[in-house]
């Protein structure tokens, strides 16, 4: 069986000079979409283990996403940088950092859960040197997902008392800015894209407020929309017809069927 030692050795050469050319001409720059791609993959992993209890596929993605960081360490090693042994002494480091409470003894406990974020949160901040809202703000990945960047945004505001006090004032936010964007489509201006952000940011505020991740509601919501559109599709199938070929009305009594 290979082992960790073996993988190294196995990209090293493929980024040699007798090795892959595809491998050869990789960059930090051109692996970027990769290193997203495979996490999105091995979460698609996780959530089929949970759906089936098979780890196989799970096993496969974590193996793709560890091929991304190694070969992102191969490259900065070939630079000068920094090797896969400062990576592995990095996070090594910092989880040992993280967690005083387990590694250092004299420090305050944490006995739950919600004890551990805090602790962990509150070296993470002394680490970057985050002592305003705008350092806590900025240090906010611009790479995440734009409803992940606007959820973590809206939680560090939060800490510094940039909040609403309730769900009723997010719902009347919500009823506001959703006014606003009718009155841009309406007049046809170019604030009609301003203003859908502006909704979809106070969407997201309200997800936090009812304890919803919004991230989870609109991958359920997608999926129910999939599923429909597979049952409508097979109903056409039954009814021999192919839906190009069916009325509006059609569709929508196959569709009202479905629900």
């Amino acid at each position: 069986m290979y082992n960790f030692q073996d993988f190294l050795d196995v990209i090293k050469t493929l980024r040699s000079e007798n090795g892959c050319p595809w491998d050869r001409e990789q960059t930090h720059a051109s692996l970027k979409q990769y290193m997203l791609e495979e996490a999105y993959e091995a979460v698609d992993g996780i959530q089929a283990y949970e759906e089936t209890g098979d780890y196989t596929n799970l096993q496969e993605e974590l193996g793709d996403v560890l091929l991304q960081v190694v070969l992102h360490a191969q490259i900065a090693a070939e630079e000068g940088y920094f090797t896969i042994a400062d990576v592995i002494n990095g996070i090594c480091e910092k989880m040992v950092r993280r967690h005083p409470h387990v590694f250092s003894t004299g420090t305050a406990g944490a006995d739950t859960p919600e004890q551990v974020v805090e602790l962990w949160e509150k070296e993470k901040k002394k680490e970057k040197k985050e002592e305003t809202l705008s350092d806590a703000l900025q240090h906010v990945a611009k790479a995440y997902p734009a409803n992940v960047r606007a959820e973590k945004v809206q939680k560090r505001a939060a800490k510094y008392g940039l909040e609403f006090e309730s769900a009723q004032q997010v719902f009347g936010k919500v009823t506001e800015e959703l006014a606003e964007l009718r009155e841009a489509v309406n007049q046809g201006n170019e604030r009609m894209d301003e203003e859908f952000g502006d909704l979809m940011f106070s969407m997201i505020n309200l997800s936090r407020f009812l304890g919803l991740n919004a991230e989870n509601s609109l991958t359920n919501a997608t999926n129910k929309f999939i599923n429909r559109c597979v049952g409508i599709e097979l109903l056409s199938h039954e009814r021999e017809k192919e839906l190009g070929q069916m009325s509006a009305e059609e569709i929508d009594a196959l569709w009202q069927s479905i629900k």
